[in-house]
């Protein structure tokens, strides 16, 4: 059984950073491409950044130049640096495995396999 788990999530404030990770148990991150996604309260669920098994990235529009998505096979465990962070970021963030190379574009019913959830605010 794949089982994903966040941490790093918390409260900041504009303009400052966390990094999130996902750390894996039950297979290998190098068999996975991986995505984070987030959700606002009343908004719908949005890809943030994915990663490629050959580790291509990619963001959405929202958060290119300030997130960065890596991973780090032999830990099986994917990352979120956040950066220069906005109110709008503020969400619960979750990562998410897919049984395909790439996850660019993949929308989130096509993962197999979802994390709790972690928590991000920020404040102005």
């Amino acid at each position: 059984q794949v089982q994903l788990v966040e941490s790093g999530g918390g409260s900041v404030q504009v303009g400052g950073s966390l990094r999130l990770a996902c750390a894996a148990s039950g297979y290998s991150y190098s068999n996975y491409c991986m995505g984070w996604f987030r959700q606002a309260p009343g908004k719908e669920r949005e890809g943030v950044a994915a990663i490629d098994r050959d580790g291509s990235t990619s963001y959405a529009d929202s958060v290119k130049g300030r997130f960065t998505i890596s991973k780090d096979n032999a830990k099986n465990t994917l990352f979120l640096q956040m950066n220069s962070l906005k109110p709008e970021d503020t969400a619960m963030y979750s990562c998410a495995a897919a049984w395909y190379n790439s996850c660019a574009s993949r929308p989130a019913n096509k993962y197999n396999s979802w994390g709790q959830g972690t928590q991000v605010t920020v404040s102005s």
